[in-house]
């Protein structure tokens, strides 16, 4: 059986009839992490989110664990295997953290059940003492801890998350750091949206850099940091 779980070839997305992705290209194998890199605004969020369905494509293929996924509605995507943790988090903020989480109750692609809601709670302990608090009422990075919980409550093949660490503290980033080192130890399959190559240094197998809606480099994350030209025009390190 291949080991390929996430296949993007040469997808273009367009917000209306603006185009923002050309030519997308990037593969995940199972159990990598694999880190996309680029400049704010270089095609990042919108590379995740037509993945997810969220924004239409209107060439190329997605293919997930083998079968067509591009072109489906959101909701059959994530059903396919796509866990999807957004930039903006979008928690509901009237419910509570163990609700928040209760509402994404799935099962995975194979009727598995790996993350039920104890451990989700073992594996993102701050949640714990805020089971019956609000979500509005939730630190940054408290709610970027229960997105990266709701989503895990779906059982996802693969885990895209977006800008994880953006406007975090410090502390937080560190914390966030941490919770990806664990799922990736627990053979999780992640695509890793990020400006920061250095948050990605210790955490991503290889790097996939966008720049203007394109793949401009692919490669294992210590050839990524081993080329200045690359980072240098693309990375501003």
């Amino acid at each position: 059986m291949s080991s390929t779980v996430l296949e993007v070839v040469d997808i273009d997305a367009f917000y209306g009839t603006s185009q923002v992705l050309f030519d997308m290209s990037l593969t995940v194998t199972r159990g990598e992490t694999l880190a996309l890199l680029g400049r704010n605004g270089a095609g990042k969020s919108t590379t995740m989110k037509a993945i997810a369905g969220i924004v239409p494509t209107r060439h190329g293929d997605i293919r997930l664990l083998g079968k067509p996924v591009r072109g489906e509605a959101t909701h059959t995507i994530a059903r396919a295997g796509i866990g999807y943790v957004p930039e903006d988090r979008q928690i509901f903020p009237d419910l509570s953290v163990e609700d928040n989480l209760l509402i994404a109750i799935k099962r995975g692609v194979d009727g598995r059940s790996e993350w039920p809601l104890e451990r989700v709670y073992e594996m993102l302990p701050l949640l714990t003492p805020l089971r019956t608090r609000l979500g509005g009422q939730l630190s940054g990075g408290e709610q970027q801890m229960l997105t990266v919980g709701r989503s895990l409550m779906g059982n996802p093949s693969v885990l895209l998350l977006d800008e994880p660490s953006e406007g975090l503290a410090p502390i937080m980033v560190q914390k966030i750091g941490d919770l990806i080192e664990a799922l990736r130890k627990l053979g999780t399959t992640i695509v890793l949206a990020e400006q920061n190559l250095h948050f990605c240094l210790d955490l991503a197998d290889r790097a996939v850099v966008i720049d203007r809606g394109t793949d401009v480099f692919t490669g294992t994350i210590t050839e990524l940091n081993a080329d200045a030209e690359i980072k240098q025009r693309y990375l501003s390190v």
